[in-house]
């Protein structure tokens, strides 16, 4: 076994402490590392300045472009708000003159003062209702629209330009107004 006699215990504690001093001896005392980490600490001191310049830098630029967007959207409203002004005022004479021309009618449509006017070709029941709120209830109100009352028509129903033309409104309102049912079947049917 190891270490039996006070001999050998003293020479292990006189070699312990030589290995001491030997270390002692040839350490350089820390210098280098405090120099070390005082060169990590600079470093990463500068890193946090350029990181928290950037983040200004950035926070500066989205404020920049909240503000442009908020520009933007105030227009946006604007113009929204200018266009439908202006339909409106496209509508009014479209839809007065459609009440003007529904009123001075008989009011003898088949279903309590207004006539059918799915019958007609292009016109579907949504359509109808739409056309109903406007004022527009018989085929003599629509064989009265003027050409400027049906550009406002389409628009304010928001139809192809020509709708109201190309699939002949007017002239089947005529024909289903003076009971010719039959023409109106065999031409649009």
């Amino acid at each position: 076994m190891l270490f039996q006699t006070p001999t050998q215990f003293a020479v292990l504690a006189l070699l312990l402490f030589a290995g001491w001093l030997f270390g002692l001896a040839s350490s350089s005392g820390g210098k280098k590392w405090k120099q070390r980490f005082r060169d990590e600490e600079a470093t990463h001191k500068a890193y946090r300045t350029e990181v928290g310049n950037d983040l200004k830098t950035r926070d500066g630029r989205v404020t920049e472009l909240e503000a442009e967007l908020a520009t933007r959207d105030s227009r946006i409203a604007e113009l929204e708000s200018e266009r439908d002004r202006l339909s409106h005022d496209r509508a009014i004479p479209a839809t007065a003159a459609a009440s003007a021309t529904a009123s001075s009618g008989s009011g003898s449509g088949l279903f309590g003062g207004s006539d059918h006017l799915t019958r007609i070709r292009g016109i579907d029941s949504d359509l109808e209702h739409a056309l109903g709120q406007r004022g527009i209830k018989t085929y003599r109100a629509i064989e009265q629209l003027t050409e400027a009352d049906e550009r406002a028509l389409e628009d304010d129903l928001r139809l192809r330009p020509g709708t109201i033309d190309r699939d002949q409104w007017r002239e089947q309102a005529s024909l289903l107004r003076g009971g010719h049912d039959d023409d109106h079947r065999s031409r649009w049917n």
